[in-house]
């Protein structure tokens, strides 16, 4: 069988298609695009006769008068005769393009993941749960609030729950109730959505068999969270990738403006290609496409989905005809050359295009940079956005229930501390301490005053745990500390044992992401979408759709952070949906980096002890600031002259809020005989909370407090900060109250107008303006103080902004030095210089496949795992492919914020640092002197650009951008005009644009900017091996070497 060699073609090679129409033909006498492209390239190479079997002939006659064939392509779907089609194979003995028998593997998830693993191929941890009939119980299977549990391995949520049957594409991922619950169902895109998020959702399913599946950790822009790599191999020498968003995130289908789902090519790591080629020899199916999943430096095969070619790509069509005519001649007519002639067939009339179109232009990023600069890394650190006052009850506990409670969950243990945060844990409080508050109500008791606050504070614990309808321990947690111990005799008789009669119960709540909170931080992520990357098309969407951003967003541990984060990424890239999905996908948490003030307690300590004593002592060390020529260098700058004469004025209008709001609370106790929440609106629920971006009318029309916060919480919060702000039998204030106060202040008058609390506006005034020198004045009293405070919250984190900017600046100039020598390095698909074209992948540039191989130690680096997707110029219609922006956020509270703006204004204070100028501008330092509070939604923006007309070696080829804002805009709570009250009834405050910290004009370039912030930043060297917590991934980089791997993963081609 096969061809003559010669002037002419004695017979043709014939190909049968034996497949179902539905899955290969738009009518009965055309083939659909993919496969109607490859069918006509094959045919102009003029070698093959294309036979199609058609329906009628595959169901219905026998095999023995289907047409003969030397080549088959077969495979299964739907009503497909599969058993049939073995049966002609077995009779007629053409040469198969995909195995039959394997077919049956692949509609069984189970045994597709048993091959995989068979044949050494990595999959994410998983395990099944077989049932007979539905809702059967298993012994095996555990389910409880957080995990899954299956023959004693535990899935932790957020897991995967996926049918065995490869056929049912409903899968779902389950969130933990930390992130607010829920559960999202992917599914076959129908329209323009391909999944749907389920808030109330927190069990799984039990119908059916399932496998249970680990969410593997990736920590940003990645195949769960914002793209899924599909692998399509044409025979195990060759594979093409391309990504495509995620259903993950917010279910939305991109598309072009054709209708047609958007996807990009990328390069696959030498790895992954081996991958590629061990499932096409595994389940022996030349043309085969797979799911590939990318976490913490290592890849996953996740899905194989079998005969599949790509959609749209002329190129991938031309290489999939002549690895296919190739296959072809080798088994049928090896004699004949399979090499690919110079200009392909189908080509030859075709008019040569110029690539004058494609030339780059200018960045056209907003900004006052040059033509032929280049944005390369966008860093921003946020503070989180608009919340509810923060929150603490403290009270000496003895009763029985609440120590056993304690033991329960520390293991017996009676000095241990006790956490309790998860719902279960939070409702054996609730049951208990509901079962201690004494029946009378406030006043009845002839109880003695201790007796009575204790009660109230029990009320209090009660209404906090109740508030919201379900817990979310990302804002609700109690500690149990052990106080007092006795000896008492053993249960069994025999000795003694340790046992405790008294705890600290601490339980901290508030601090709640509020509507407006969320709606702030989109906004900002819109904002930043629009104005902080370069003009090519949508700007920032372009580039991150074509893999050329570089996203990673880190948030602290805080909840209210968390979801700003959250909600800063749905604007930033135009998502849509629940925050959940969102802050599970991209938002990692970093405590170490962007908690805490532990490191710097004690200096803090002794600033407030000073402050208090500067305020206490009135003008004598801040009244001759105002004529010096640096007023922030004098200690205690921004403090009102005689503050002290402020503080009775502040406790008398306190104490005035205080009672009216004691009167609502008094009322609302009368009103309410139930046990429960609030019966005048509905209960709220946190989690749906999350999710919302208007204020709740139904509570503002039924005059309860905005939020969850009920009257009772509302006056504890008042009581308390009243108590705090004064003691009445020391005649002594606490000025470390003020800013409380203010936060209390400034929360009622935007979400509580409604009360109509008199009192309050002046309360505000007097607070806002002590508040602004006291609050920042708190992280030191003069520039060196707040220099040491700020170097020492902040030092990790400008360590990670330094390894940031290292690492795009080496990043970038390998870039530029491998575009010089890019002829070099670049194979061209189509060079005639090999005779066997197909020893290697040619979709990917041979520079890539230089790649060193990872050893154990670099396997973890950040730079890894941050360079993992990478646009593949050849294949994508894209005018600038070698522009790259890499953007790191970081989500933290006030405290750093400060402390990385001291850093930066008082660097050059430094004894090391002598004589040199300091980061910020002189204007700016007046500025940001006059600038007392960086309230919520602050940021600090530092943006690298480069120059690419400097040479390599030049200082000024690299330099750096700094902007700020001071956050929320506070003058509609000042003013009174219509656009005020509009802001007001929408219960939110506009974001201050940025602010320029240097000259216009001036130069900052790297290498200064290193210098200056290096003797405050954690060395790269002292970073520890990150931890890696279920959901989270560690990135800090440790090795130059990656870098010099890193550029070979982003090669040019000027084909």
């Amino acid at each position: 069988m096969g061809m003559e060699e010669g002037a002419g073609v004695d017979k043709k090679i014939t190909i049968g298609v034996c497949v179902m129409e539905k899955k290969v033909k738009c009518s009965p006498e055309v083939f659909s695009a993919p496969m109607g492209q490859i069918m006509d390239r094959l045919q102009a190479f003029g070698e093959f006769e294309i036979i199609h079997f058609g329906d009628k002939v595959i169901l219905e006659d026998p095999v023995e008068s289907w047409p003969i064939c030397d080549c088959l392509i077969a495979f299964h779907s739907s009503g497909y005769p599969l058993e049939k089609v073995q049966a002609y194979s077995s009779l007629r003995k053409p040469f198969l393009v995909n195995d039959l028998d394997p077919q049956y593997l692949l509609h069984d998830r189970r045994k597709v993941y048993e091959h995989l693993e068979m044949y050494g191929i990595p999959v994410p941890r998983y395990a099944c749960v077989n049932r007979k009939v539905p809702n059967q119980d298993l012994d095996y299977f555990v389910e409880d609030e957080d995990f899954v549990e299956v023959k004693g391995e535990r899935f932790w949520k957020p897991f995967v729950e996926k049918p065995v049957n490869g056929d049912d594409h409903s899968i779902m991922i389950y969130y933990p109730s930390s992130a607010g619950g829920g559960m999202k169902e992917l599914f076959r895109k129908v329209g323009n959505r391909s999944s749907e998020f389920h808030p109330e959702v927190r069990r799984v399913r039990r119908e059916g068999s399932y496998i249970y599946e680990e969410f593997m950790p990736t920590g940003g822009t990645d195949v769960k969270a914002l793209v899924i790599i599909q692998v399509y191999t044409v025979g195990p020498e060759y594979a093409h990738a391309e990504a495509r968003k995620s259903p993950v995130v917010d279910g939305v289908v991109m598309r072009n403006p054709d209708g047609k789902e958007v996807r990009y090519p990328v390069l696959l790591t030498p790895a992954e290609k081996q991958m590629a080629r061990e499932v096409c020899i595994a389940f022996r199916q030349a043309v085969c496409g797979f799911d590939l999943l990318r976490s913490e430096g290592s890849s996953y095969v996740c899905d194989v989905n079998g005969w599949s070619f790509v959609k749209n790509s002329y190129k991938y069509y031309d290489d999939a005809a002549c690895v296919l005519r190739k296959m072809f001649l080798d088994a049928k007519a090896p004699h004949l050359s399979s090499t690919v002639p110079p200009i392909l067939p189908w080509k030859i009339n075709e008019p040569v295009l110029s690539n004058e179109g494609l030339t780059r232009q200018g960045s056209g990023i907003i900004g006052t940079f040059g033509q032929s600069e280049e944005l390369r890394c966008v860093i921003a650190v946020v503070r989180h956005g608009d919340r509810t006052p923060k929150q603490k009850v403290k009270l000496k506990v003895t009763e029985e229930k609440l120590l056993n409670l304690m033991l329960k969950y520390n293991g017996g243990k009676p000095r241990a501390e006790t956490k309790l945060k998860s719902a279960v844990e939070l409702q054996d409080l609730l049951d208990a301490t509901r079962m201690l508050i004494p029946r009378t109500g406030p006043g009845e008791s002839d109880s003695d005053a201790e007796d009575l606050e204790h009660a109230d504070k029990l009320r209090q614990v009660k209404a906090v745990l109740e508030e919201g309808g379900h817990f979310s321990g990302i804002y609700r947690k109690v500690q149990l500390k052990p106080l007092k111990w006795e000896k008492v005799t053993k249960s069994d008789g025999e000795g003694e044992e340790e046992r405790p009669v008294e705890a600290l119960m601490v339980l901290k709540y508030g601090g709640v992401l509020t509507h407006a909170g969320r709606k702030q931080a989109e906004e900002l992520g819109r904002y930043f979408r629009n104005n902080m990357y370069p003009g090519e098309g949508t700007g920032l969407l372009r580039l991150h759709s074509t893999y050329r951003h570089d996203l990673k967003i880190y948030s602290s541990d805080e909840g209210r952070v968390q979801m700003s984060a959250a909600a800063f990424a749905k604007g930033l890239l135009d998502l849509e949906g629940q925050l959940t999905p969102i802050l599970v996908s991209l938002v990692s948490k970093d405590s170490s980096m962007l908690d805490g003030l532990d490191t710097a307690s004690t200096e803090m300590e002794e600033a407030k002890a000073q402050l208090n004593e500067i305020i206490t002592a009135g003008t004598k060390l801040v009244h001759d600031y105002v004529s010096s020529e640096v007023p922030w260098m004098i200690d205690g700058a921004g403090l009102p002259p005689h503050a002290d004469e402020h503080l009775p004025e502040l406790i008398k209008l306190a104490k005035k809020v205080t009672e009216q709001v004691r009167l609502l609370a008094k009322d609302e106790e009368e009103n309410h005989t139930e046990p429960s929440a609030y019966d005048l609106a509905p209960p709220y629920d946190q989690a749906k909370a999350l999710g919302k971006s208007n204020i709740d009318v139904g509570r503002i029309a039924a005059g309860l407090p905005c939020g969850s916060e009920g009257f009772l919480l509302m006056y504890a919060r008042w009581k308390k900060l009243e108590r705090d702000l004064y003691n009445e039998r020391r005649d002594r204030f606490d000025i470390t109250q003020i800013p409380d106060v203010y936060d209390s202040c400034k929360y009622d008058l935007l979400h509580n107008s409604h009360l109509d609390l008199k009192g309050l506006d002046e309360l505000f005034k007097i607070a806002q303006l002590l508040a602004d020198g006291v609050i920042p004045n708190e992280y030191g009293i003069n520039p060196q103080q707040k220099l040491k405070i700020g170097s020492k919250i902040a030092r990790r984190l400008l360590g990670k902004i330094l390894i940031d900017l290292r690492n795009t600046r080496e990043e970038a100039m390998s870039v530029a030095e491998l575009k010089n020598s890019q002829d070099q390095v670049s194979v061209s698909l189509y060079s005639s210089k090999k005779e066997d074209r197909y020893s290697q992948p040619k979709l990917y540039i041979k520079s890539d496949e230089l790649k060193r191989p990872t050893n154990g130690e670099n396997k973890d680096e950040d730079d890894d795992k941050e360079t993992k997707y990478r646009l593949d110029p050849k294949y994508a219609n894209v005018m600038t492919p070698e522009r790259h922006v890499r953007t790191r956020l970081y989500f933290t509270s006030e405290s750093h914020i400060h402390s990385l703006m001291n850093v930066l204004r008082y660097c050059n204070l430094d004894e090391s640092l002598q004589g040199e100028e300091s980061l910020v501008c002189q204007s700016a330092l007046e500025r940001l002197c006059k600038t007392k509070e960086l309230d919520y939604m602050s940021y600090i923006v530092l943006r690298l650009f480069e120059n690419t007309e400097e040479s390599l070696e030049d200082p000024e080829r690299f330099r750096i951008e700094l902007t700020c804002s001071r956050g929320a805009d506070l003058s509609p709570l000042e003013k009174k005009d219509e656009e005020a009250k509009s802001l007001l009834r929408e219960h939110t405050l506009p974001i201050m644009g940025p602010e320029r910290l240097q000259e216009v004009g001036s130069c900052l370039t790297l290498e200064t900017m290193e210098k200056m912030i290096r003797p405050f930043a954690m060395p790269p060297e002292d970073f520890p091996p990150p931890s890696i917590p279920a959901g989270f991934s560690g990135y800090f980089s440790k090795s130059a070497a990656v870098l010099e791997r890193l550029v070979k993963l982003w090669p040019f081609n000027k084909n």
